[in-house]
């Protein structure tokens, strides 16, 4: 395996500082399966507060089966509406041979356009004339108009609901009296690897089509294919031929139940199907339908952390420096300011491995498991501090919108250091009578940042206190006070100041 340069790494952690890594697949194509972008049916069961339930189990095939899938897809096909979106964009509008020639002029009008687009969508709930349709984020989130045309011809004018960009998904409303099929939620969890499946839906436009494939791999991430892609769901993964148009239709077991929506696909250059599509698993989709119904969106639980991974694979010098090379769970890199983690003492440096009695796999999972506490919650943080394993107990609050997170300047510290392994001295130039931390990476909305600490400086004092290693600076940093680093930059000695948590 060939190994990455310290440089190499610096980069990844740049990319994974705020969150994740995303990586692209060389010769493919990721793609939103939308078009946009690039027996009977029974009611779902629900509980005494009319929250809808999974059913528990998925049933085996009929002892008289012969083979044909026509049964499942007659379950199925009447609760996958097609979507049909009509986004209004302003865009420059030509005039003439000289823009034909030279491109738009300053002078060029601003002119309206209607882009049309088409997806799928599964019908889960009726409440009186409300009807609530599942599907994608990605395939409503813009539009201004929204046309569901049902199975047997009709079609409604649709509402959205709610929608989220991290789970990509999405919730719509019509309003009828009459008759309206409604699908039954399978339990996602019970699929295996080489379990059939069908696809349905309107790829390309071609209405209620149905594709067949098998289970091809459960729990994927997104961030092992490429960006943009929800970052939330562990995907089913099925060799289904899905395409564009498909987005938030139905992927089926063979009792005809719902157990995920599907919603990218991995295509060749001509942006078809080459037999990689995945869904979200309904068993993580089922509680967006109650809470856009009754917050008209997903109410997020939030720490205040930034967080990476620690691992072998990308971080190797400073999990093996703190302790915690063999270990699962997520580092903290940074604490906002007045955050519920910086109010009940959680700290950079510090390596979480469970939460309340769930054990945290990697950062994703991390995200995930924290995202899903509803605010006003206290939950038990279980970390690696100094080598030493304690508990945390911390309160969280209702996560603020993507724009107001990203725009926030008040990350504490804002960088994250790595040891001056022998391999970055070479690299970089560094004198073997130098000690201290290099700079891996430093947050641009951050008070390192604004302190003009950049990546590849060399810590060499904090506070004051020579600094050896990673575990000694975040050891320092423990009391949350501003923090006064002696810094060497390319032979040159620098002082910055990072004002307290």
């Amino acid at each position: 395996m060939m190994m990455r340069t310290w440089k190499q790494r610096f980069f990844a952690l740049a990319a994974v500082f705020a969150v994740f890594v995303a990586g692209l697949v060389a010769g493919i194509v990721i793609m939103r399966s939308s078009a946009t972008f690039g027996p009977q049916t029974a009611r779902p069961s629900q509980d005494h507060n009319g929250t809808t339930q999974l059913e528990s189990r998925a049933r085996p095939l009929p002892e008289d089966n012969d083979g044909s899938f026509a049964h499942v897809a007659n379950a199925a096909l009447p609760v996958v509406v097609e979507i049909s979106v009509v986004e209004v964009v302003e865009q420059r509008s030509p005039r003439g041979m000289l823009e034909f020639f030279f491109g738009p002029q300053p002078d060029t009008p601003q002119q309206e356009f209607e882009r049309p687009g088409i997806g799928s969508g599964v019908i889960v709930r009726r409440d009186d004339s409300a009807v609530y349709i599942l599907t994608n984020n990605h395939v409503v989130g813009d539009a201004d108009e929204i046309e569901i045309g049902l199975f047997d011809g009709r079609r409604y004018g649709a509402e959205l609901v709610g929608g989220d960009e991290r789970t990509d998904l999405a919730l719509l409303q019509i309003d009828t009296p009459e008759e309206v099929p409604i699908a039954t939620l399978g339990d996602s969890e019970d699929l295996q690897v080489g379990d059939w499946v069908l696809a349905v839906g309107n790829p390309f436009g071609f209405h209620s089509t149905v594709t067949a494939g098998i289970v091809s791999a459960t729990g994927r991430r997104a961030q092992q294919a490429g960006a943009g892609l929800p970052e939330l769901p562990d995907f089913i993964q099925t060799d289904a031929a899905v395409n564009p148009g498909n987005s938030g239709g139905a992927l089926v077991n063979m009792n005809g139940e719902v157990v995920g929506i599907n919603t990218w696909i991995v295509g060749g250059r001509s942006g078809g199907s080459v037999g990689l599509s995945f869904a979200i698993p309904m068993s993580q989709a089922i509680e967006a339908i109650d809470q856009f119904i009754e917050e008209g969106r997903i109410v997020y639980g939030w720490l205040g952390v930034s967080i990476a991974d620690a691992s072998p694979d990308s971080l190797p010098e400073l999990a093996e420096d703190l302790g915690v090379l063999d270990r699962d769970g997520s580092l903290i890199m940074g604490v906002y300011r007045g955050s519920p983690a910086a109010e009940d003492g959680i700290r950079p440096g510090d390596f979480v491995y469970d939460i309340d009695g769930t054990p945290v796999e990697d950062a994703t999972d991390f995200q995930r498991i924290v995202g899903a506490i509803p605010p006003g919650e206290q939950r038990t943080f279980s970390i690696v501090r100094n080598e030493a394993e304690q508990d945390i107990t911390v309160t969280l609050v209702e996560r603020a919108d993507e724009e107001e997170i990203a725009g926030a300047q008040d990350l504490w510290p804002g960088l994250t250091v790595v040891p001056l392994s022998e391999e970055i001295r070479n690299q970089v130039g560094i004198d073997p009578g130098v000690s201290g931390v290099a700079v891996a990476a430093v947050h641009r909305n951050s008070l390192a940042a604004n302190a003009d600490v950049r990546p590849g400086d060399v810590i060499t004092h904090l506070d004051g206190s020579e600094v050896d290693t990673a575990a000694e600076f975040y050891q320092i940093a423990l009391d949350g006070q501003a923090m006064v680093l002696r810094l060497l930059r390319q032979a040159t000695e620098l002082r910055r100041e990072i004002p307290a948590l």
